[in-house]
């Protein structure tokens, strides 16, 4: 495995960060503001393929996680890290492009934990 940590520190922080449940990021996912935003090479931003990817993962049970899902895992909760300590706008969070960027990967910044 590439990630550092645990699958069970990987496993505790995926549940704490990516909060959107998988019909609910599915359905986000086939907005305009979702496809939207991100970095794209080939009309589908990282974050966009990345949703999808979590919405399999998280449809998944845990001892049927793949190494490769673990991986991929490891970023979600990277990637949400550090996109939260940018800290967002400071006025129009809901309809901002970091929002929509942190929803591509499965996390939710105005949910209430």
């Amino acid at each position: 495995m590439s990630s550092s940590k645990s699958r069970e520190e990987i496993w505790s922080e995926w549940r704490d960060l990516v909060n959107m449940a998988p019909q609910e990021l599915q359905d986000w996912l086939e907005t305009d503001d979702s496809k939207s935003v991100g970095d794209s090479d080939d009309g589908e931003s990282t974050g966009h393929a990345s949703g999808r990817r979590i919405v399999e993962i998280k449809r998944s049970n845990k001892d049927d996680i793949s190494d490769d899902q673990w991986d991929h895992m490891a970023k979600v909760v990277g990637y949400i890290k550090r996109h939260l300590s940018q800290g967002g706008p400071d006025e129009g969070k809901e309809h901002s492009n970091w929002r929509h960027s942190l929803m591509n990967w499965g996390h939710d910044p105005l949910k209430e934990d």
